[in-house]
């Protein structure tokens, strides 16, 4: 059985920062597990978002929590843009996609952002069931799209559950 996973940004997060998850999110995306990892394009641009620190007052605040120090910060980017070219596999924005995450955001009343991931699992997913041994899991620590995602039919999980 080949197993699939499906990685929200708040999913793949978890991979670089440590959080509640992070044990079990490193455990299914070790390259031993020989699990497939997707990701959308638009992922990218959320880790960054996510990580870097654009705005002096965002500096600040990354600052007196103690966060992200700007190497860490650096060395984060480094090894996120290293597995995103060499360890997932990107799910790319089409017309079609960009539709269909335009009929989720009305639906199941989601953000722009989180409709694109949906969509781009669910257009993922008619080609890893192409065998009947593939499974594919869509994961993410928002509970609002983990129930979107449910309600689409897609197996979904939490790493939040996970500690």
């Amino acid at each position: 059985m080949v197993a699939a996973y499906f990685l929200d940004s708040s999913a793949v997060l978890k991979r670089y920062l440590s959080e509640v998850g992070t044990a079990w999110v490193l455990a299914l995306t070790a390259k031993a597990s020989g699990n497939i990892l997707l990701i959308s394009r638009i992922t990218s641009v959320e880790i960054l978002s996510a990580t870097l620190a654009v705005s002096a007052k965002q500096r600040a605040r990354r600052q007196r929590e103690g966060s992200l120090t700007s190497e860490q910060t650096q060395t984060l980017r480094t090894i996120f843009q290293q597995h995103f070219t060499d360890q997932y596999e990107i799910v790319e924005l089409t017309p079609t996609l960009t539709a269909l995450a335009g009929e989720l955001c009305a639906r199941q009343s989601l953000r722009a952002y989180d409709a694109v991931q949906l969509a781009s699992a669910l257009t993922i997913l008619p080609i890893i069931a192409q065998s009947p041994e593939n499974s594919l899991t869509f994961l993410t620590a928002d509970d609002r799209l983990l129930r979107a995602a449910q309600l689409e039919h897609l197996q979904a999980d939490n790493p939040n559950l996970h500690p």
